[in-house]
């Protein structure tokens, strides 16, 4: 088999060859930008493409990288961000008709970080219409699919972000997670997604979806380049009031120094709740098979339960959607002064008419949410909604008081086809069934790929560690990665490999 190109190196790999001058940050982007002219015609990852300014970028990373000044694990990186983070001078439009001509003004916490640590930023790309979905099927602006098989869903919110890596159009990306919406994208398209815990990297300058859900985290084909991204973007800010006022570890030099990669002591709970009969047996056979990977690493495995797991989605259908009504009312245009059928206003604030609107699953959740918030019925749904959080968060806690990180799917099954699952809402959001408790409880957690199903689709193992444990599951994903060759694997439409290639 050839040699892989640019394009599909891990962040890693690029780094090391950027710092060594073995290659440039021109000739990397490039061949990015030429994946992303080759493939998205077929995936749809991208909504706006920034080729001058990636190349300007790139050519500013290279005097840096020769001059060896502030050089970065993400200097002259190519990176592309999900549409709903903040950029100044490129079209923010939330995959929404609302904002489709929105330019805002500023930069965003984390796309400020990135710029500052020399990565180049490729463009948009796409996702669920302000982030509300589970397939990247919502966008009002062109549906995404999936690099493996054309014919089955991204993933989603984020499945723009996580095509992007999967198709070599990117060697990483960020995304947003609110119950599932970075994993569940990595895990249908064979990458590394993460959702660090709630508050450890801002969320200035990112659309609102749920306010006490949303985390921004991000894209990789390895856990090493994920986190060279988090250790970017992640720390306090004082812009966002939400933001944890922690020190942000080396995550890179962690794993750098972790040694033999094995993972003596590290005690491992698998949860019974999350391995029923609603699990595809290939996914069950591959979680499973990786658990026992761990083992062999030296991890010892402890039988835990999570209680009250059952209740997650109606509780963070209550949560989110409330949440949504609220964030959402903004584009009425009441608050603005505008007048009802002001359409001029609003062409000028955001680039939409009312004609334009939101779309069917919007709507959908911002009449769930007003509902729930109404008078009469806040104690009976929201309120309560709120107690059972608590006691998800409670079963997390008591679980963590006896393992350090916890191991099961990240979703029942592999990618679905296109289409199926757009005429029924329930069905869609129980896509999001293994990964939204974590959103619940605050926590952080990662999807690594462990697999493939029978017809060649990849599958994810999803880690869940204690609120500020990314660092073990940084750890657990890398010698796990180490181990296997499941990261190496990529779909057809990516490089000349083929897919189940592997080298």
């Amino acid at each position: 088999m050839s040699e892989r190109t640019n394009n599909e190196l891990s962040i890693e790999e690029a780094s090391a060859r950027l710092a060594a001058r073995e290659l440039r940050s021109v000739d990397l982007t490039r061949d990015c930008l030429a994946a992303i002219e080759r493939t998205d015609a077929d995936v749809g990852s991208f909504l706006e493409v920034t080729a001058d300014l990636a190349l300007a970028q790139a050519a500013d990373a290279d005097e840096r990288l020769d001059a060896g000044r502030d050089v970065r694990p993400l200097t002259g990186i190519p990176i592309a961000l999900k549409d709903l983070f903040v950029t100044a001078g490129v079209r923010t439009t939330c995959a929404s008709k609302m904002l489709e001509n929105f330019v805002p003004r500023y930069d965003g916490t984390a796309v400020a970080r990135l710029r500052e640590a020399g990565a180049v930023l490729l463009g948009k790309v796409n996702m669920d219409e302000f982030a509300m979905g589970s397939s990247c099927e919502n966008s009002a602006l062109g549906k995404t699919r999936n690099p493996w098989d054309l014919g089955r869903v991204a993933g989603g919110s984020s499945g723009g972000s996580a095509t992007a890596v999967a198709a070599g159009q990117a060697l990483g990306t960020l995304g947003t997670d609110t119950g599932g919406s970075i994993r569940l994208p990595a895990s249908y398209c064979g990458v590394v997604g993460m959702k660090p815990t709630y508050g450890r990297v801002s969320r200035f300058g990112v659309v609102a979806f749920a306010s006490s859900l949303d985390q921004v985290g991000p894209f990789a084909r390895t856990a090493r380049g994920a986190a060279a991204l988090l250790e970017c973007v992640a720390g306090h800010d004082r812009r966002d009031m939400t933001s944890i006022d922690a020190p942000v570890p080396a995550y890179t030099a962690e794993l750098a120094s972790s040694g033999d990669g094995r993972l003596d002591g590290v005690r491992v709970g698998i949860p019974s709740e999350y391995f029923t009969d609603g699990i595809e047996a290939d996914v069950d056979a591959a979680v499973r098979a990786a658990i026992d990977q761990l083992v062999a690493l030296g991890a010892t495995t402890v039988p835990v339960s999570l209680p009250h797991t059952d209740y997650a989605v109606a509780t963070y259908y209550l949560v989110a959607t409330a949440e949504a009504s609220s964030n959402l009312g903004r584009y009425d245009g009441v608050r603005y002064g505008m007048r009802v059928g002001d359409d001029d206003g609003l062409q000028a604030m955001y680039g939409a008419t009312r004609d334009a609107g939101f779309g069917e699953e919007v709507k959908r959740r911002i009449l769930l949410g007003t509902y729930a918030l109404s008078a009469g019925y806040y104690d009976a749904y929201y309120g309560k909604a709120m107690k059972v959080r608590t006691l998800i968060r409670g079963d997390f806690d008591a679980a963590f008081a006896d393992v350090d990180v916890l191991a099961m799917p990240t979703s029942p099954g592999t990618a679905f086809e296109v289409g199926a699952r757009t005429a029924d809402p329930l069905s869609m959001y129980l896509s999001d069934i293994l990964t939204i408790p974590a959103n619940l409880a605050g926590l952080p957690c990662l999807s690594v790929p462990c697999g493939f199903d029978a017809a060649g689709l990849p599958i994810g193992l999803q880690l869940v560690g204690p609120t500020l444990g990314e660092s073990v599951l940084l750890r657990a994903a890398a010698a796990f990665e180490d181990a296997t060759d499941h990261w190496r694997r990529r779909p057809a439409l990516a490089g000349d490999g083929g897919s189940g290639s592997s080298d």
